[in-house]
């Protein structure tokens, strides 16, 4: 057991449906970015897809993508 806690950041990488320019880019972005426990955010627009760095005791993959989904893109 570590002296300092356990490792609770995951990275889970996303299809993302819907996002074609950089306003759409810095939209996912500043939304997940509104997360608690969101450490980082990256959009691929071309492979369309979003990584996202997260602490999983803040925050859950399915409020992650259900914040795309509010934003007005599809999770696949």
């Amino acid at each position: 057991m570590s002296c300092c806690g356990g490792n609770d950041k995951v990275n889970v990488s996303l299809n993302v449906e819907g996002m074609s320019c950089n306003h759409c880019k810095m939209t996912v972005e500043k939304e997940l970015g509104k997360l608690a426990g969101v450490e980082s955010v990256e959009v691929d627009l071309e492979g369309k897809k979003v990584a996202v760095t997260y602490d999983q005791k803040k925050v859950t993959e399915d409020k992650i993508k259900e914040t795309i989904t509010n934003a007005g893109y599809e999770v696949v």
